[in-house]
């Protein structure tokens, strides 16, 4: 048993460094010429714009949900009024990056998985190897950048959403207007509300692609593999978005102490 443990352990370890090793060159290599600038822009495409109907559609019952548990709330102590500023807040500070990150890691970690472990199994990088393309900045590389890109964006499209969302829930239930609304969603956001807690999803993008992109590199036993890649990189990638949140969010508080409210 304990021999069993101790390989285990060890075999955890390894991977833990090859996953780790894997992200730093991915890292590195965002910044070193040639780019590939064609498929950096379709990765773009089709990581990115393509997700913008999903984000968009949750942001809507996101802000609907939101809403409506924060009136059930505010209305124990008179405060309606400050439903949209309190709905705007927890979208911009928290739930808004944090749900894009984790739906985008359903939707992308599990295309980049699936698509680079059957191009595994099937020799295709192989093949690009043996016609002298460098297969990890064409194939990893791209799609580090487009979900870099890519995450800030729908999460402002998601933040953007909920609020409509919240807007047609509290136009339903009181009749408010859209400018009074957003007049009083954006009373009390700031900028650091705003930009720290979009930026950190940039870290987002980068755990989903470089946790999937190793995952589909890694993939063996042809396309049971495959099966278990696309899992995995969903489960892995969604474990390290909530983790590293715990950790950004921290920082962010220690680098804008008024975004916690100090």
């Amino acid at each position: 048993m304990l021999d069993r443990v101790g390989t285990a352990a060890i075999g955890f370890l390894a991977k833990v460094g090859e996953g780790t090793l894997f992200a730093v060159k991915a890292a590195r290599e965002i910044f070193v010429p040639p780019f590939e600038f064609r498929e950096t822009i379709r990765q773009i495409y089709e990581l990115g714009l393509r997700s913008a109907p999903l984000i968009a559609v949750s942001g809507v019952a996101v802000g609907v949900v939101l809403s409506m548990h924060t009136r059930a709330s505010l209305q124990r102590f008179g405060a309606e009024s400050m439903i949209p500023a309190g709905l705007a807040i927890a979208l911009v500070r928290e739930t808004g990056p944090l749900t894009a990150g984790l739906l985008l890691s359903g939707r992308i970690g599990a295309g980049i998985g699936a698509e680079l472990g059957a191009m595994r199994v099937t020799e295709q990088i192989d093949a690009l190897e043996a016609s002298a393309v460098d297969a990890f900045r064409y194939l990893v590389v791209t799609r580090v950048i487009a979900c870099i890109v890519a995450l800030p964006i729908l999460t402002t499209l998601m933040n953007f959403a909920g609020m409509m969302g919240g807007f047609l829930a509290e136009t339903s239930a009181t009749g408010m207007s859209l400018g009074l609304y957003f007049n009083r969603a954006f009373s009390l956001i700031d900028i650091t509300d705003y930009v720290p807690a979009t930026l950190k999803t940039m870290v987002f993008g980068f755990i989903i692609a470089t946790t999937s992109s190793y995952l589909g590199f890694t993939t063996e036993s042809g396309t049971e593999g495959v099966g278990r890649a696309s899992t995995k990189a969903v489960v892995l990638s969604s474990i390290l978005i909530i983790v590293s949140n715990v950790l950004l969010v921290r920082l962010i508080f220690f680098i804008f102490p008024q975004a916690g409210g100090g």
